[in-house]
């Protein structure tokens, strides 16, 4: 199968740049697969995780995303995103963490003046991370 040239970047560099034969995301319309030669589009992303399928076999790469923007050219995809984060790299402690203080806050919306949206945003990134590590 044909390969093309991923690119993950950030706001604050390079999350991932590789060879692959398949993207595989969520954007805010839904679910895409990318082959090489694919049409141009440009598709704002969801919080979720990109799947990359490597060249010559079914093993899938992980990243974590929280929002951004793809890119696809035929012979390129590039994913600009707020944050992103490779399953290895990903601290299932901190991620833990940050899922149980988003429930909490979830659960206290209704005691104090907590904004639900930003507390539900950031369950999801945690979650998110969580799932990209295996570790849900």
């Amino acid at each position: 199968m044909e390969t093309f040239k991923v690119s993950v970047v950030t706001p604050d560099g390079p999350v991932y740049e590789s060879d692959v034969e398949m993207v595989i995301t969520k954007a805010q319309s839904g679910e895409l697969g990318i082959l090489a030669g694919h049409i141009p589009t440009v598709a704002p992303l969801e919080i979720g995780v990109v799947r990359l399928i490597k060249p010559g076999s079914k093993e899938e790469e992980l990243v974590a995303v929280s929002g951004g923007f793809l890119e696809v050219r035929p012979d390129k995809v590039t994913i600009l995103a707020q944050a992103a984060e490779k399953s290895e790299d990903i601290d299932v402690e901190r991620a833990l963490r940050a899922k149980e203080r988003a429930e909490q806050r979830i659960r206290d919306q209704k005691a104090e003046d907590i904004d639900f949206r930003r507390a539900e945003l950031a369950l999801q990134r945690a979650i998110n991370r969580l799932t990209v590590t295996g570790k849900q």
